[in-house]
C-alpha cells in the first residue's frame, strides 16, 4: 500500500489534520476549534490528538504515513522549524519556540513545518489552478495578505523563511493609514479584510453615504468582507468604491511581483475573492494597465481551485517537495 500524506492546517480559527492521497485528494480529516487559546505545548498535544483520532477511525497506523506537513499562521525560521512571531495564538509566549521538533516528538513522524500561505500556494501549484505551470505566485487575500512563491517546483522561502510577506510591501508612500507593522501605506492596510473598517470610515467622513445599515457605535465590528459583499449585491456606491480601490492596490501588488519574479502565472485565493468578477476584473485591468508594453509574454491570472482545503492539502503536499 502506497503511504498516505498527512497534513495539519494550524490557523487562527480552526485546527485540521487530514489524510491526503498522493493525487491531492482528501481521504479524511479531524477538525477542532478550541485551540487558539492553548499554550505551545497544548497546541502540540492537540495536533497529536487529532492525528491519533484520525488514524484510529480509519484503522491505520503511523507506518502507513509518509510524514506530517504542517501549515502555520505565523512567521517561521523554516530551516530551524521555529516560530518567530504569530498574532493568531494569544498564549504562544516563547519566541523561537521549536514547534517542528516538538510536534515531531509528539507524533513520531517526520514533520515539515511551513507558513500557511506557502502551503496553500504549493497545493495550488501541485494540484490546483497552478498545476499547468512550472511556477506560480499564489496570493491569499483575506483577513490579511500573504503569498506563496513557487519557483521551478520549489517554495521560495528567502534567507530566514519569511519570503512572501507581500502584505507589508508599501504601495502608497503618501498614505496616512498605518499598518500593524508600524509603516504607512502597506498593501495590507489598503486591501485586506482588516483594513475595510478604516477604508469605510474614511469615505463616510468624506461625505459618502451607504444604503446598508451601520452601527455607529460598533463600526469596526460591523464591517467585514461579507458586509461589503452585501453592498455589492445592492449596488451600494460606497461598497463599490471600496472594492474598486482594494482591487487597484492588489493590481499594483501583482505588478510589483511581476517585475521582480516574472512568473508564468498568478493564482489568487482567499475570502475577498467572493466579491466576484467585478473585483477580479478590476485587479486584472489594473495589472495590465501598469504592465503595458513591458509584458512581453502572456501571464495567467487565475482564481484558486482548492477552496477551503488548500491549506490542509498543501501542508501534506510539502512532504513531496524534495522528491
Amino acid at each position: 500500500m502506497e503511504k498516505l500524506l498527512c497534513g495539519a492546517d494550524l490557523g487562527g480559527t480552526k485546527l485540521s489534520v487530514g489524510l491526503v492521497r498522493r493525487d491531492g485528494s482528501l481521504l479524511d480529516k479531524e477538525t477542532v476549534y478550541d485551540h487558539a487559546d492553548k499554550t505551545e505545548g497544548q497546541t502540540v498535544d492537540a495536533i497529536g490528538a487529532c492525528l491519533d483520532s484520525l488514524l484510529e477511525r480509519r484503522g491505520l497506523g503511523k507506518e502507513n504515513l509518509l510524514g506530517l506537513g504542517v501549515g502555520f499562521a505565523g512567521h517561521l525560521r523554516f530551516k530551524q522549524g521555529v516560530v518567530i512571531t504569530t498574532s493568531n495564538f494569544r498564549n504562544f509566549k516563547m519566541k523561537n519556540y521549536p514547534l517542528r521538533d516538538e510536534i515531531q516528538k509528539r507524533v513520531g513522524l517526520r514533520v515539515v513545518l511551513d507558513n500557511d500561505a506557502n502551503a496553500q500556494g504549493f497545493a495550488e501549484y501541485s494540484f490546483g489552478a497552478g498545476r499547468d505551470f512550472p511556477g506560480i505566485i499564489f496570493l491569499t487575500i483575506s483577513t490579511g495578505i500573504g503569498a506563496g512563491i513557487i519557483l521551478d517546483g520549489k517554495v521560495y522561502r528567502g534567507m530566514t523563511g519569511t519570503a512572501g510577506e507581500v502584505g507589508h510591501t508599501i504601495v502608497n508612500p503618501q498614505s496616512d493609514i498605518r499598518c500593524g507593522c508600524g509603516n504607512y501605506g502597506c498593501l495590507m492596510s489598503h486591501a485586506c479584510g482588516l483594513s475595510l473598517p478604516r477604508l469605510v470610515e474614511k469615505k463616510l467622513a468624506a461625505g459618502m453615504e451607504t444604503t446598508l445599515p451601520l452601527d455607529g457605535a460598533n463600526l469596526r465590528g460591523t464591517i467585514d468582507g461579507r458586509w461589503i459583499g452585501r453592498g455589492l449585491e445592492r449596488n451600494d456606491p460606497l461598497c463599490l468604491q471600496v472594492v474598486q480601490e482594494c482591487a487597484d492596490y492588489i493590481g499594483i501588488g501583482l505588478y510589483n511581483l511581476f517585475q521582480i519574479f516574472n512568473p508564468p502565472a498568478f493564482v489568487l485565493g482567499g475570502g475577498l475573492l467572493h466579491w466576484g468578477d467585478i473585483y477580479l476584473g478590476r485587479i486584472v485591468d489594473k495589472f495590465y494597465a501598469l504592465a503595458g508594453d513591458m509584458l512581453y509574454d502572456d501571464i495567467a491570472i487565475r482564481t484558486a481551485a482548492l477552496g477551503d482545503e488548500a491549506g490542509l492539502v498543501g501542508a501534506a503536499a510539502l512532504l513531496l517537495e524534495d522528491e
